[in-house]
Order: C-alpha cells, then sequence, then structure tokens
C-alpha cells in the first residue's frame, strides 16, 4: 500500500527525468505498481482511509511520483457530468483536440508538491486519451481511447505531464488572457418579491 512517505517530493530527480515506456507484457512488479497507483487514489478519497493512514486526498498519481520511472498512471476521478473515469494506465498517449485553452480557478495541486502555489497551468479544452489500462480482476490489459474536455481533461495532462518529467509548478503564469476556466460557477439569485 502506498503512504505518504512513498510519494517523492518537489526537487527529486525523477520527477523532471521523462519516464521510460513500460516494457509488455507487464512483469508482476508493473502489475503491482499500477494497482497500487489506483489503490492510492481511491484511498485517498476515503475520508476514514485519509485519517487512519494520514493520506493527503488525491484524483490521480503517476508512477514516477513512487520513484518508479515508467509510463504508467492512475486517475480515479468524475468528471462535472459525474462520469467516473477510474483507470491504470500503462503506455498513454495524450493528443490536443484543438487549440482552446482552459485552467483550474485557484490553481491545481499536487501530492509531490508540498508548498503553496499561485498561479494558474494552461491546459487543453479537449484531449484525445489513448492507451493501454490494467484490468487487475482479468489480470489483463485492454486498448482503450475516448476523448474529454473540461475538468477531468486537467486531471490527465496532469498526470501526464509528470510522465514527461513536467510539475505543473513549472508552467505557473499569474493570468492566462486567453483561456477560460475548466468549469464556471454558477450563483443563483434570490428573487425578492416585494
Amino acid at each position: 500500500m502506498i503512504l505518504m512517505k512513498d510519494i517523492i517530493r518537489e526537487g527529486h530527480k525523477t520527477l523532471t527525468t521523462v519516464a521510460k515506456e513500460v516494457v509488455l507484457p507487464l512483469s508482476g512488479a508493473d502489475k503491482k505498481t499500477l494497482v497500487d497507483l489506483l489503490e492510492y487514489v481511491k484511498n485517498s478519497q476515503d475520508p476514514e482511509m485519509v485519517e487512519k493512514y494520514g493520506l493527503r486526498p488525491g484524483v490521480g498519481l503517476a508512477a514516477p511520483q513512487i520513484n518508479v520511472s515508467k509510463r504508467m498512471f492512475a486517475v480515479h476521478a468524475p468528471d462535472l457530468d459525474n462520469n467516473l473515469y477510474s483507470f491504470a494506465f500503462v503506455n498513454p498517449v495524450i493528443t490536443p483536440v484543438g487549440n482552446n485553452i482552459i485552467y483550474l480557478p485557484g490553481g491545481e495541486g499536487c501530492l509531490s508538491v508540498d508548498r503553496i502555489t499561485e498561479g494558474l497551468t494552461p491546459r487543453y479544452e479537449t484531449i484525445k486519451v489513448e492507451g493501454l489500462a490494467y484490468d487487475q480482476e482479468h489480470d489483463r490489459l485492454s486498448s482503450v481511447s475516448f476523448t474529454v474536455s473540461g475538468y477531468i481533461a486537467i486531471v490527465f495532462q496532469h498526470e501526464y505531464d509528470h510522465l514527461n518529467g513536467i510539475l505543473y509548478v513549472s508552467k505557473l503564469f499569474d493570468h492566462l488572457p486567453n483561456a477560460k476556466p475548466a468549469f464556471e460557477y454558477e450563483i443563483a439569485e434570490e428573487e425578492t418579491n416585494e
């Protein structure tokens, strides 16, 4: 089980190194890494596990963050329509669809960054995600390909950056004039009849 002590922090060389392709078929160690990555993200969203083990909540975790420089990451997060994306990816490829840029209002966070950061990270609004997803129940890899937009696209791009040795803190901007927020908050105004 991955704990916070197993997650390397900003300044560690592995976090700025491009990860290697995963050799197929998967080794036992690579299968365990994939299962552990997804397990951590799920556990970190369970209040009891957070309390018991002192986990920081997260929606994704990449192998380089546990000092395994291989192209693997896990995501367990819903999009804004509450569709759950729960994958342990091997050798993923992310391709932008269009040129629209978005950002996460309030900025992004990362389990490998322990400091408060200010600024916005530009991300593509829509991306195509392709790769192999590990299915632990059936012990097999399945080819997957889908397109996502908005918040969930930001999550995938953040994890994918880890595979390329990029931390979000290396691309922070005070403002992004040609970008829009990943989601807009609507404030319902109460009508008053006098």
